[in-house]
């Protein structure tokens, strides 16, 4: 009997691992699975964002199901810096992107297949560094700016040393692409100053460092939102593109509801702010996609010639 208990159990054991899935069978059926996902991924909607207000209504779309209601497949791409997002939207790996004018007229004039689907309500501020004793353009003389080259913030320091009529070679503008390490840059008084949009611009603004020029001053509006162009008489990209423009209005619709502090979770999550940033973030109201203005994009257009 004892000898039978022993070898019951054994004998059941080497059964059941008889009957399973050999190993090359459990990797041809891994290699299946991955090749499946890669072809899903492939014919998803991919979105391009950033930890910026400027992308709420695509965050908000994405978990308030807005997209599955519409059944459509949306995956968003997460970047830390607008640099990376556009390389990979200049290079077809995503449908979409929030992105800037200058980025996208750029790339346009390099025969990038866009199209303009939403003009945003995102602004940048020039913040000076308080212990830097920065308090107008005019005194960045000598001063690092930090920016993200052929972008927003380079056009509009730009127009920052050209209104205070600095020598543009007086002012260093220094590369820092991703705004959590540009604002903490800021922070640990690293940085003279800098172009930051929401949420970045009120963490700034709550640590006491000063405004000196605001891009709603000088009326331009250079947040976009770009679809790559799918190729004629693809119906499958064009019925993606038309879904995720109908749910971006939907959000905007909620936000304006609701009111962005509702969101806050949200906003924690993808722009990685504290609860106090988000309490003092201003109200925005969001616009259902439209087309850019043409004093916008004329503007992105002159500066990018004379670069």
């Amino acid at each position: 009997m004892k000898i039978n208990n022993i070898l019951l159990p054994l004998l059941l054991a080497v059964f059941v691992i008889g009957c399973g899935p050999s190993k090359d069978e459990a990797e041809r059926l891994s290699a299946q699975e991955r090749a499946r996902l890669r072809t899903l991924d492939s014919l998803a909607f991919k979105v391009g964002v950033q930890p910026s207000l400027d992308c709420l209504p695509v965050y908000v779309a994405h978990e308030e199901h807005l997209f599955d209601s519409l059944d459509v497949d949306v995956r968003l791409r997460l970047y830390d810096a607008g640099i990376d997002c556009n390389a990979a939207f200049k290079a077809g790996k995503l449908q979409a992107a929030v992105t800037d004018l200058v980025a996208c007229q750029r790339m346009v004039g390099l025969g990038v297949p866009l199209r303009y689907v939403a003009a945003t309500g995102t602004y940048w501020q020039l913040v000076s560094n308080r212990l830097a004793r920065v308090r107008h353009i005019k005194q960045l003389k000598d001063k690092m700016l930090a920016m993200t080259r052929y972008s927003a913030t380079d056009l509009l320091g730009d127009y920052a040393v050209d209104s205070a009529k600095l020598v543009p070679d007086h002012v260093f503008r220094i590369q820092i692409n991703d705004p959590g390490v540009r604002l903490g840059m800021l922070l640990n008084n690293e940085m003279d100053a800098m172009f930051l949009s929401e949420p970045h611009a009120t963490a700034a603004r709550m640590h006491k460092h000063p405004v000196l020029m605001d891009s709603r001053d000088k009326d331009l509006w250079l947040g976009v939102v770009a679809l790559y162009e799918p190729v004629p008489g693809d119906k499958h990209r064009r019925a993606q593109a038309e879904a995720f423009v109908k749910a971006y209005d939907k959000a905007c619709d909620l936000i304006n509801k609701n009111g962005i502090k509702h969101y806050a979770g949200i906003i924690h999550e993808y722009c990685k702010v504290d609860d106090r940033v988000i309490a003092a973030l201003p109200e925005v109201k969001y616009k259902h996609a439209s087309l850019p203005r043409m004093s916008d994009l004329e503007a992105a257009g002159r500066w990018l010639k004379n670069k």
